[in-house]
């Protein structure tokens, strides 16, 4: 008896994000308007993040720790923060595809 063999699936060379951490970081207005600030590609600083967010500076940094930890973001030298190109299909729209889903800003 022959076995066939299944052809293997692509491997997702983007990693994704967990689900759950996902969208409980997303669920968050201040985290959405932060991920929008960031929706463009540019870096920002927790200063900016936290006037676009509408909260405090200290509030701010605890945010974008959730959003770090989430994988949503990355932290650079000097507390920049960004979107990992990877998941900015097209940097001149507003637009984040974590894999999940898709946030159009």
């Amino acid at each position: 008896m022959e076995t066939v063999e299944k052809p293997a699936e692509p491997a997702n060379l983007t990693p994704r994000p967990d689900l759950e951490a996902l969208l409980a970081a997303i669920g968050h207005p201040v985290r959405w308007r932060m991920l929008q600030a960031l929706a463009s590609g540019e870096v920002r600083t927790i200063a900016e993040l936290a006037t676009a967010g509408g909260c405090a500076y200290q509030s701010g940094v605890k945010h974008m720790v959730t959003l770090r930890e989430a994988g949503l973001v990355v932290q650079g030298r000097g507390w920049l923060y960004q979107i990992p190109a990877h998941y900015l299909p097209n940097p001149s729209q507003p637009v984040v595809d974590y894999g999940h889903c898709l946030l159009r800003f």
